[in-house]
């Protein structure tokens, strides 16, 4: 009964099934195979995953090669603060974007995004593009897909990647090493809370400027994993005395040659060297005595 019926809707609207038809093909491909194309800097690490040396990318941004994995405090703070329902939904939330339209509508400005990490991923794809209502319909469409073709780690990957962390910081691993001078998953829960509220407002809210803003956006994301009992009354106090980074680090130049002449034939790519970083370091130290 079912089979004759849809055979009987077939003959008698071709002109549906083929606007059908057309519209699954074109959603099928309406994704690019490749969202960011932004040039990368040349990295260099030691045996370790220490940073040796880095140039910057083409474009002037600090922009490391993308992530192979999120550190856990990262991620856990990060889905706290923009998207909790991250792993619930298939591109967007629909609650959450009802609620930020009402309270936009009630301020008479923006004062609540409803975007879920998977739209602003491909927002920050979209660089450039004007922020109507009609680009906003894009993004949904294109989340959606991404959702069907990238599994939910390698879209945080996606977005620890390429998010902005203020001044020309692109990206997790770049804005650790500028911000606190280590590694990603070397970071600390005050540290890790900082990195992941500052993407929300990259060019009003960086280290080195609205310290008290950016102070209460990360104390307001470590009370919350402290009331989901991600965090314990005592890690949760001796996070709140972290202080912010004054201002941005240089990086480190430990083979400054080595990064150069690696950069020739492996440029923007992440080069881990077997180097050893501390002896590195020692024999810089006795050089640069006996010059003196």
């Amino acid at each position: 009964m079912v089979r004759a019926n849809a055979i009987r809707f077939l003959k008698n609207h071709p002109k549906k099934l083929f606007v059908l038809f057309t519209l699954l093909i074109a959603y099928h491909f309406c994704l690019p195979d490749q969202l960011f194309k932004s040039p990368t800097a040349t990295v260099l690490e030691s045996n370790n995953g220490n940073l040796l040396g880095a140039i910057i990318a083409d474009d002037g941004q600090w922009r490391f090669p993308a992530v192979d994995s999120v550190p856990l405090k990262f991620k856990t703070c990060l889905l706290q603060f923009e998207d909790a329902y991250f792993h619930n939904h298939f591109g967007f939330n629909p609650v959450s974007m009802a609620k930020a339209f009402v309270a936009n509508i009630k301020a008479g400005r923006s004062v609540r995004g409803g975007s879920t990490i998977t739209q602003q991923v491909i927002r920050l794809s979209r660089k450039g593009k004007s922020r109507s209502y009609w680009e906003k319909a894009i993004e949904l469409v294109l989340a959606t897909r991404l959702e069907l073709r990238y599994s939910k780690e390698e879209i945080l990957r996606l977005y620890s990647s390429h998010a902005p962390f203020g001044g020309n910081v692109i990206g997790l691993d770049a804005a650790a090493w500028r911000y606190f001078g280590q590694q990603a998953h070397q970071l600390s829960w005050a540290e890790s809370a900082t990195l992941a509220v500052l993407p929300n407002a990259p060019s009003l809210i960086y280290p080195g400027k609205n310290k008290t803003q950016l102070l209460q956006k990360r104390n307001r994301l470590l009370y919350k994993l402290f009331q989901n009992n991600i965090l314990d009354s005592t890690t949760y106090e001796l996070a709140l005395l972290e202080a912010l980074p004054k201002k941005p680090y240089s990086l480190p130049q430990i083979a400054p040659h080595l990064v150069h002449y690696l950069a020739k034939n492996n440029k923007g790519k992440k080069i881990t060297s077997t180097i050893d970083g501390i002896l590195q370091s020692t024999v810089n130290t006795i050089l640069d005595k006996h010059h003196q």
